[in-house]
């Protein structure tokens, strides 16, 4: 089929390359512009984008693909179909009745539940115990089309959205030659979503924040939600004041008494036991301003919290 590729991030990489390995013909790839990153702020391209010039494809970085140039250009290509995975724009009706069998996209949820920017974070700080992959027909509204294929994926309790998004980048770019090759055949119509909508907004930075009066294991799961980026973090008592630290990998660690966010213990077991509004945490991964991700004990050595400071 003759198809053009739209997306941006890593998550979306597998997707294309299982495309151009089952043969079809990608004459374009979209994604977004590239952005200023780093201390020199260079600018960066996409992960898509950087793959994509690795395999000698055309690639597109419209700044918006509501313009009327934009849009004639997409027209222009002459597609069967178009394959989309967190692109990162909207795309306007012209757009996706442009190609001749339709637009389609990889969501990473089990539709309609976590419709929206960020449903692999808000699957797992939600305590969700199952997640899944699904490919529909896109429509006009958010994520509202109906289904054409789902693979269901088990949360794990060590899951962080980092894992968990490598995981399902990969199965969801399995379902693609099967998708594709029904929507060849018959024009697959797919399934439509029922049931009642929940929807994963971003993520915001006072959001990441840890609430220590929360039980552990909704910190657990915000904490591993939101690993490695943003980041959930607190502050806690240093030599000039308060220091944010982010707390990457955690897990539950049973009953015990105190004042949230009080330290328990420092250094033992290897992790850093906090004291929640039920329960208690143990963070074993963390990551200090300007200093690498690092495990809580050996953070502990250059920056000593000890037991009875309460965080903030």
């Amino acid at each position: 089929m003759r198809l053009a590729f739209m997306g941006s991030p890593d998550f979306a990489v597998p997707s294309l390359a299982e495309l151009i390995a089952s043969g079809h013909e990608v004459v374009a790839v979209y994604s977004q512009p590239p952005k200023p990153r780093g201390r020199g702020q260079k600018l960066t391209p996409s992960p898509v984008h950087a793959f994509a010039e690795t395999m000698g494809l055309p690639v597109f970085t419209p700044a918006s693909m509501k313009s009327p140039e934009a849009i004639a250009d997409f027209r222009s290509l002459d597609l069967d179909a178009a394959c989309v995975v967190a692109y990162g724009q909207i795309l306007k009706p012209e757009v996706l009745e442009a190609p001749r069998l339709g637009c389609f996209n990889l969501h990473g949820s089990l539709l309609p539940r976590w419709r929206g920017a960020a449903p692999i974070q808000r699957a797992i700080m939600a305590g969700d115990r199952q997640t899944g992959v699904q490919i529909m027909r896109m429509s006009e509204g958010l994520d509202e089309g109906p289904i054409l294929l789902s693979e269901v994926l088990d949360i794990r309790p060590d899951d962080t959205a980092a894992t968990l998004s490598d995981r399902m980048s990969h199965v969801g770019a399995s379902l693609w030659p099967r998708a594709l090759a029904a929507i060849e055949r018959g024009g697959v119509e797919g399934t439509p979503q029922t049931g009642e909508p929940t929807y994963a907004r971003k993520i915001t930075p006072a959001e990441a924040r840890i609430d220590w009066t929360r039980p552990a294991s909704e910190i657990d799961c915000h904490i591993r939600g939101l690993s490695p980026f943003p980041g959930a973090w607190f502050e806690a008592p240093g030599s000039d004041g308060p220091v944010r630290i982010k707390a990457l990998m955690s897990r539950v660690s049973g009953p015990g008494g105190g004042e949230p966010g009080e330290v328990l213990d420092a250094g033992r077991d290897g992790g850093l036991r906090v004291a929640c509004g039920e329960g208690v945490v143990r963070l074993l991964s963390v990551q200090r301003p300007g200093k690498a991700v690092q495990p809580a004990d050996e953070m502990l050595r250059g920056f000593p919290i000890p037991a009875g400071t309460v965080l903030a």
